[in-house]
C-alpha cells in the first residue's frame, strides 16, 4: 500500500455504517435468540474481591502490574443523538473504568484506531478522573495506513493529547508481522521512527517500549534479535489455550513465542486471552465438559487461568464491553490460582476438541474495517463462527435439524447483519486482507458464506419449500 493513501474519513464512515460495535453486539445473539447473549450459564456468579487482585512486577523497574488488564477495544456505545451512527458511552466508561480501580486493576490498553478512533479520548476521560499513580495506559503506534515520519509522529503526539498524560507508561509499536519484515522496515526503521522512540524513552516521555505481534515467525525472530540494541521492554503476543499449539493461518504458535521472550527474560503482555470471545462461546458439549470439571466457575475464566499461569506473563487483556463480563474476570484473577499441570493436559483436549469445529480465526479486532461497501466484516464472521458452535450450519436436507437450522440461521443473519452489510455486497477488492492479524482470506470467506446463504434461502434444492 502507498504509504501517503489516505483514510475514509471518521465522519464519512460513521455515515455509512456507525460504530461497528453496536452491530457487533447484537451478533452475539446469533443463531439463538432464545439465549442469553451475553452470560446464559456460561459465567459464574458471587462475591467480587476487592482487595485480593494478583499482580505481576515489571522487572524493569520493579512497577506493580495488574494480572488484568483492560483492552479499550470494545467500549460500550450508544446511538448518536443526531441519527449520525453511534458514539461511546462515556458514562458507561466511566463507571467500568472507576469499578476496575476499585478492585485493583492498574492496566489501561488503547490505541489511536480503536472504536473507529474514539478509545483514547474516552480513555483519558475515563482515567483523568483518578490519580495519575493509580493506572498504567499503553497505547500503540497504528500508523497502518500512512506510515511517514510527519504522520507517525503526529500520531504519537496526539495519543499524549487524547489521553491528557505528560508520559506513557507502555508504548508499542502496533502489529508487526502485518506485510512481513518490508513493511515492519518502511513503519519503523527507514523512516527513522524507531530511532524517535527510543530518544522518547531515554527523555522518560515512554517508560517502557515494546511491539505488538500478529505474523509470521521469521518477522518475529529477526525483530526479537533486535532486543540486543534495543531492549525490548515487554511484548504483547496472542495466546490462549487453543493458539498455544494450534495457531492458523500465519500465526505462531504461542508456546514458541513465549519461550522466546521468557529465554531473554522479557515480559509478556497477552492479547486475545479468549481468541475474540471464541473460547467462551464454545460448543454445548465442551461446556458440558467445563463445567463437569468445575462447575462453580465460568467458561471464560479456564481460558483466563491458562493465559495467565505462565510466570513471565505480566497482565492478560480483555476487552470488557459489560460488567458482569469485568466482574467474573476479577474474580478469576483475586486472586489468580495457576493452572497445575492435570489442569492445563485437560485443556490441550478440550483444545483438540476445538479444532474440530471449522470456525474462521476472526477475534473480532476491527482492523479490517471500515470495508469501503459497507460490509460489516466482523458481525459476518461472528454469525457464522456461532452457528458453527451450535450445530447451525446444516450441510444437506438429510441432516436431521436441517430446518431447524437453517431457519436459524437465515433469521439470525437477518437479525445480526442488517442487509446493506451483507457478505453479497463483497466485491473481492482485498482491502481488508493486509490488515487482517489472523491473516484471514476475507473476500474467499465472504463469497463461501454469501455462496452458503443463496444455497439456504433456496429451499427447494434441499426438498424444503421456499415458504417455509
Amino acid at each position: 500500500m502507498n504509504p501517503k493513501q489516505k483514510n475514509i474519513s471518521r465522519r464519512d464512515f460513521l455515515k455509512i455504517v456507525g460504530i461497528s460495535t453496536a452491530t457487533t453486539t447484537a451478533a452475539l445473539v446469533g443463531c439463538d435468540s432464545k439465549k442469553n447473549p451475553i452470560s446464559g450459564d456460561r459465567t459464574a456468579q458471587g462475591e467480587v474481591p476487592t482487595d485480593q487482585m494478583t499482580y505481576r512486577t515489571n522487572p524493569k523497574n520493579g512497577e506493580q502490574v495488574s494480572l488484568l488488564g483492560y483492552g479499550c477495544m470494545r467500549w460500550p456505545t450508544l446511538p448518536s443523538p443526531d441519527g449520525d451512527g453511534n458514539v461511546i458511552d462515556q458514562d458507561a466508561v466511566n463507571e467500568l473504568v472507576d469499578y476496575a480501580i476499585a478492585h485493583g486493576v492498574t492496566y489501561f490498553d488503547t490505541s489511536p484506531v480503536y472504536v473507529q478512533g474514539w478509545s483514547e479520548k474516552s480513555t483519558g476521560i475515563a482515567l483523568k478522573r483518578h490519580p495519575r499513580e493509580k493506572f498504567q495506559i499503553a497505547t500503540k503506534l497504528s500508523n497502518f495506513s500512512n506510515y511517514t515520519r510527519e504522520n507517525s509522529i503526529a500520531m504519537y503526539k496526539k495519543s499524549f493529547e487524547e489521553l491528557q498524560v505528560d508520559y506513557i507508561d507502555y508504548y508499542l509499536l502496533h502489529s508487526i508481522g502485518n506485510g512481513g519484515i518490508k513493511t515492519f522496515r518502511a513503519r519503523y526503521i527507514d523512516n527513522g521512527i524507531l530511532d524517535f522512540l527510543l530518544k522518547e524513552r531515554e527523555a522518560g516521555r515512554i517508560r517502557n517500549l515494546g511491539f505488538s505481534f500478529h505474523g509470521t515467525v521469521d518477522v518475529f525472530d529477526e525483530v526479537l534479535a533486535m532486543h540486543d540494541t534495543v531492549h525490548w521492554d515487554f511484548v504483547q503476543i496472542q495466546l490462549n489455550y487453543v493458539d498455544w499449539e494450534h495457531a492458523s493461518n500465519n500465526n505462531v504458535d504461542a508456546v514458541y513465542l513465549y519461550d522466546q521472550l521468557e529465554k531473554r527474560n522479557i515480559p509478556a503482555v497477552i492479547m486475545e486471552p479468549l481468541l475474540g470471545g471464541r473460547l467462551s462461546n464454545v460448543p454445548d458439549h465442551v461446556v458440558s465438559e467445563l463445567k463437569q470439571r468445575n462447575p462453580e466457575t465460568s467458561v471464560a475464566s479456564w481460558a483466563f487461568r491458562f493465559a495467565g499461569t505462565p510466570e513471565k506473563v505480566l497482565t492478560v487483556l480483555s476487552g470488557m464491553t459489560y460488567m458482569e463480563h469485568l466482574q467474573d474476570n476479577i474474580r478469576t484473577y483475586s486472586p489468580l490460582v495457576p493452572l497445575d499441570e492435570d489442569e492445563q493436559e485437560f485443556l490441550q483436549h478440550v483444545a483438540d476438541l476445538m479444532m474440530q469445529y471449522p470456525t474462521i480465526p476472526c477475534n473480532d479486532c476491527k482492523y479490517c474495517m471500515p470495508c469501503p461497501y459497507g460490509i460489516d466484516i466482523p458481525a459476518v464472521l461472528l454469525h457464522y463462527n456461532k452457528c458453527v458452535n451450535e450445530g447451525n450450519l446444516p450441510a444437506s436436507s438429510q441432516d436431521e435439524n436441517y430446518r431447524r437450522a437453517r431457519r436459524a440461521f437465515l433469521v439470525g443473519y437477518d437479525r445480526s447483519v442488517p442487509r446493506l452489510r451483507q457478505a453479497d455486497h463483497c466485491i473481492g477488492c482485498g482491502q481488508c486482507i493486509e490488515h487482517c492479524p489472523q491473516s484471514i482470506n476475507i473476500p474467499h470467506e465472504m463469497h463461501r458464506i454469501n455462496a452458503f446463504v443463496e444455497t439456504l434461502k433456496q429451499g427447494k434444492e434441499f426438498g424444503v419449500s421456499e415458504n417455509e
